[in-house]
């Protein structure tokens, strides 16, 4: 029997309407959620497993966690579509919003400290590390990651303010990857000093992976924001809801580096404005820090 153009019409239009229904259900089944390595992969999924839990609970999404080697690694994978919401670093979220599409939403609030900011430190050895910024030069160094903020902008940007060029003033510099493999750097003389996250380190010393009487530190910065969650701003509006709602009521578990959490509170992107602006202190051009 043939098929009148009428008939064909309709049978396409539910045929069309019946895979894009299809293909939503499918995009709003699941939650993809990306991590930045500020601890190793492995101990950051362990250390965000519970969160994820709850998350997945809450929001009825199965919720599929990615931690990528480098900061870089997960500001690609929101660009590219893989990962629907994020956790970044300050410097990473601006990178991220700027190539990536992201925007931040909300960010964790520590149980024990109720702050929404933090500080990056600069440590070294107490019985023989230098212990000043002066005692520096001259001497080994190790930042985290080129798009870290507590562990390259904002020390590099404040030791630019104490008459000091980062690219000059040490023997040696390496990027180390994460925070904790920066403090073991430290602690096994593999360098003289380095830039970490303060409650990174306090983390380290909790676990007892190091003694702080082991240490000193020799500067502090001025407070960062807090890292952020953010989405990809394509993301559907019905999933931005459910997961705000769910992320605010999550409390009482550990999160990362940030200990117990009692919520996420909401942010927005321009609480970043001054890791903007500590990355014009440094004449960087976002566009090209990917």
């Amino acid at each position: 029997m043939k098929m009148t153009r009428k008939a064909w019409l309709q049978t396409s239009i539910a045929s069309l309407l019946l895979t894009a229904t299809g293909a939503a259900w499918a995009q709003n089944s699941e939650l993809r959620v990306g991590l930045i390595p500020s601890e190793d992969a492995q101990a950051m999924m362990r250390a965000s497993q519970q969160v994820m839990e709850q998350l997945e609970q809450k929001t009825g999404l199965k919720v599929k966690p990615f931690v990528a080697n480098d900061y870089n690694g997960v500001i690609e994978a929101m660009r590219s579509g893989k990962i629907d919401v994020a956790y970044f670093g300050p410097f990473s979220y601006v990178l991220a919003a700027q190539m990536a599409n992201a925007e931040a939403f909300a960010i964790p609030v520590s149980k024990k400290s109720g702050q929404s900011s933090y500080q990056s430190i600069i440590i070294s050895k107490k019985d023989k590390g230098p212990s000043s910024v002066a005692q520096l030069q001259g001497k080994t160094f190790a930042f985290v990651d080129p798009s870290s903020a507590s562990g390259h902008l904002f020390p590099k940007a404040g030791l630019k303010g104490d008459g000091v060029d980062a690219d000059k003033y040490f023997s040696r510099v390496i990027f180390s990857g994460s925070h904790d493999a920066s403090i073991m750097a430290v602690a096994h003389g593999k360098v003289d000093a380095a830039a970490v996250a303060s409650p990174i380190f306090q983390t380290a010393v909790a676990k007892g992976h190091v003694k702080a009487e082991d240490f000193q530190v020799i500067w502090t910065s001025q407070p960062i924001p807090e890292s952020p969650m953010a989405w990809r701003k394509g993301l559907d509006a019905q999933t931005k809801q459910k997961v705000a709602a769910a992320l605010a009521e999550i409390k009482g578990l550990p999160w990362g580096d940030r200990g117990v959490l009692n919520g996420f509170a909401a942010t927005n992107d321009a609480a970043y404005n001054v890791v903007r602006d500590t990355a014009k202190t440094l004449n960087l051009d976002l566009g090209k820090m990917k």
